[in-house]
């Protein structure tokens, strides 16, 4: 019995675009990987360069990644960064790990003895991803969701991740001195930041008062690595309504030894 050359045509036609389809999974998972390895930014002469890709191969896959959230670029355009899906994935991955479930534990007796909203974040580029919560029963409170991203100047949390960084680095972020307002309150100096940064740096706290959402005051604390580098920080926040000195006063003690908690549960969870 004879083949069919159609047939055999066709067939080998979906070979050759089932390789191709691979190829190009493949070749998503080496840009992956390579900003896993590298530093936070990357051009796309240098993401063909180094996976050996040719540029016009790199720059349509870049581009399907920048359409699908899953990278960012700089104002420029030029310079490429993960973006908030990736890190959305992985915060809905990261409620099933040890450190979250931490977290979870610390956040609801802070929720317990307080009833105010815990939140847990770290830094993405020049934003704060916020990766946990536990929220207050009270009806007026600040409601984030698993995966909003906010500027790093304009919230408590953020302006303590951005502490561990030094101030070159800070600068390196905001290239052009312009930081942008959220609110009124929304701080727009860079001199400013870097003040308020070295004052958290002395006292291990940051604060932040209606700079991201009118009518909030939030306090942060760092949470920190074996070598004591921030890798994440937790804040709590209160609608100023309800903000009275005794009760403040606890909700910086509670985020305070919450954070140390869980900096000392992470060291002890990956030594």
């Amino acid at each position: 019995m004879m083949n069919d050359p159609d047939n055999d045509t066709i067939d080998e036609q979906a070979t050759e675009r089932q390789a191709s389809t691979v190829k190009s999974a493949d070749r998503v998972l080496d840009i992956f990987e390579l900003f896993a390895e590298e530093q936070d930014t990357l051009s796309l002469t240098d993401i063909s360069r180094k996976l050996g890709m040719p540029t016009s191969s790199a720059y349509k896959l870049l581009q399907n990644l920048l359409n699908r959230g899953y990278l960012e670029t700089d104002k420029s355009g030029k310079s490429f960064r993960l973006g908030f899906k990736l890190f959305e994935i992985g915060s809905k991955v990261s409620r099933n790990t040890d450190y979250a479930t931490e977290f979870q534990h610390v956040a609801q007796r802070i929720v317990n003895d307080i009833n105010e909203s815990v939140f847990l974040s770290i830094r993405n580029g020049d934003k704060v991803l916020y990766i946990a919560e536990k929220q207050s029963t009270h009806p007026v409170r600040f409601v984030s969701h698993l995966g909003m991203m906010l500027p790093l100047h304009a919230t408590a949390m953020g302006k303590m991740l951005l502490s561990g960084l030094s101030d070159d680095e800070v600068r390196c972020l905001y290239p052009d001195g312009e930081l942008g307002k959220l609110t009124d309150s929304t701080l727009s100096s860079l001199d400013e930041l870097l003040e308020q940064l070295a004052l958290i740096r002395r006292e291990g706290l940051s604060f932040s008062s209606g700079e991201a959402v009118q009518g909030i005051r939030c306090v942060a604390a760092p949470i920190t690595d074996a070598s004591g580098q921030i890798v994440a920080s937790m804040s709590v926040s209160i609608p100023v309504s309800r903000v009275e000195e005794r009760a403040w006063d606890t909700a910086v003690q509670a985020v305070r030894q919450g954070a140390h908690e869980l900096s000392i549960k992470q060291v002890f969870h990956k030594s």
